[in-house]
């Protein structure tokens, strides 16, 4: 028995010293060596983004991580992402499922994390042909208008007063007014109530709770055991907002006993669960998505734009002659002559790339196994596509942390996913259905603000001021400190 056992032993201690010598069948990504158990878990510090981009730099643009039990790869060049939504698009199509998601059962019925299903094909379509198309987001330029017109009102009265305005609240409140008039006909908030700031709150914990390093995605195994409580707290966010909604809901249906809905998104979608594509729970966690993707994001996009451009006057001053030029110094603000403003596009474009709403896309998994620019990487893989890290690359972009619209005005990029050097709203078929409506909305806030008035920091605070630069890690990337600016007559 001893000389089996001996024996057994000698041949594992040998499969185990050639498997170390020989070469494997596979070339995997290179990467940081794991530590046990955790892997590469301690390196991600409390903004990953950063971290991964400096491993970049040693390992490379294709890079593989050990997170606990779960092998990542992180991307961090447009070579990459190109080959992988280009060639690998369906294959890198799958998700990979956050234990935070699955609260309120939102990962069957997500447009953002289910797979390409026949439930996925369901409401990218209701998407894109019905909700977001171009004639669709064009009918709908009236209530753009009134809301920002709100907007403007809100900052006049600041600047009577001489009391500053919070950027980032005042601008999420006109955001969240156009998502709810467009969807519901109605506001969800005003400027003056701390209704805006709760539903803000709501969101950005929603964010920072998908966001959290949790051990249950690290070890799947222990994840009914949620030892950090990620899961209980994201399902006590997820419920509150499904019932902003099933309220909404409710009092519309009883309001509309004839099957007459109106004419806003909902009714639409109240059309469609009569003619049974989709079911109350879908509208219900469809519109979740909708407003947790379209609120912060676009608030948070007006908010860096405006530190940077209180940071450099300069980019003010053309951004005003500009408008004074197409619409007269006094003039209003119009949609339809946005193709006449080149320097507010590439102010935004030059704000997406400095300051995406989202360092990370949202991850991606391998559906089956994929040669990568060469690389294997198997089935079943999580896949970072870091575009933070991708607009602050200097072989991409000359100074690359410098503020500089002007880049954009020199040469041709788009962020509609063909330009892999700026792809804020992702690429492929997984890309952001709400990007036309998005798109028109953060131009149409930022023309109008800077239109509208002349803009200086608040008290305490310097053009070099580096905490204004500070961000705060989330799903999305927000300021850690908010925006104080005091508006005044141009």
């Amino acid at each position: 028995m001893e000389y089996y056992t001996i024996t057994l032993l000698i041949l594992l201690l040998t499969i185990v010293f050639f498997s170390k010598i020989l070469p494997t069948k596979h070339k995997f990504p290179p990467g940081p060596k794991p530590w046990p158990i955790i892997g590469n878990i301690h390196q991600l510090g409390n903004k990953p983004h950063c971290s991964v981009a400096e491993l970049s730099k040693i390992y490379g643009p294709i890079i593989s991580l050990k997170l606990g039990s779960i092998l990542t790869i992180v991307i961090s060049s447009p070579k990459v992402a190109q080959e992988m939504f280009l060639k690998h698009d369906l294959t890198c199509s799958g998700r990979n499922i956050l234990d935070s998601i699955t609260s309120v059962h939102h990962h069957e019925y997500s447009i953002v994390f289910l797979p390409v299903c026949p439930r996925w094909r369901k409401f990218k379509k209701i998407a894109t042909i019905q909700l977001f198309t171009n004639q669709r987001v064009d009918a709908s330029h009236v209530i753009r208008q009134n809301k920002v017109n709100e907007l403007i009102k809100h900052v006049r009265k600041c600047s009577e007063t001489g009391a500053p305005v919070d950027i980032g609240k005042a601008v999420f409140t006109t955001t969240l007014n156009l998502l709810s008039n467009t969807f519901f006909s109605m506001d969800l908030a005003s400027y003056a109530s701390s209704s805006t700031q709760e539903f803000k709150d709501l969101v950005w914990h929603l964010l920072e709770e998908g966001a959290r390093p949790n051990v249950s995605d690290f070890f799947p195994l222990i994840k009914k055991l949620d030892l950090q409580g990620v899961k209980k707290r994201a399902t006590n966010y997820v419920h509150k907002m499904l019932r902003i909604f099933e309220e909404i809901i409710d009092g519309r249906l009883k309001d509309s006993k004839n099957g007459n809905y109106g004419d806003d998104v909902l009714s639409t979608l109240l059309k469609l669960v009569d003619e049974k594509e989709l079911s109350l729970d879908e509208v219900k966690h469809f519109l979740f998505d909708l407003f947790v993707a379209g609120t912060d994001t676009s608030a948070s996009t007006l908010e860096w734009a405006m530190t940077e451009l209180l940071r450099n006057p300069e980019h003010i001053a053309k951004a005003q002659l500009e408008l004074d030029q197409v619409f007269g110094k006094n003039g209003f603000i119009r949609e339809s002559e946005f193709s006449k403003l080149p320097y507010i596009h590439a102010i935004v474009k030059e704000t997406y790339r400095l300051h995406p709403a989202t360092p990370f896309l949202v991850p991606r998994k391998t559906e089956k196994d994929v040669d990568l620019c060469g690389y294997f990487v198997p089935k079943d893989k999580q896949i970072w596509v870091n575009i933070w890290a991708i607009g602050r690359n200097p072989s991409i972009w000359p100074n690359p942390l410098s503020f500089s619209p002007e880049r954009f005005l020199e040469r041709e990029i788009n962020v509609n996913g063909r330009d892999f050097e700026l792809i804020p709203f992702g690429a492929g078929r997984r890309i952001c259905p709400g990007m036309p409506l998005a798109y028109r909305m953060v131009h149409l806030m930022l023309a109008s603000l800077l239109h509208s008035f002349n803009w200086k920091f608040g008290d305490g605070i310097s053009l070099e001021d580096k905490d204004m630069l500070e961000e705060k890690f989330g799903i999305t990337l927000q300021k850690a400190q908010s925006l104080q600016s005091i508006p005044f007559p141009r």
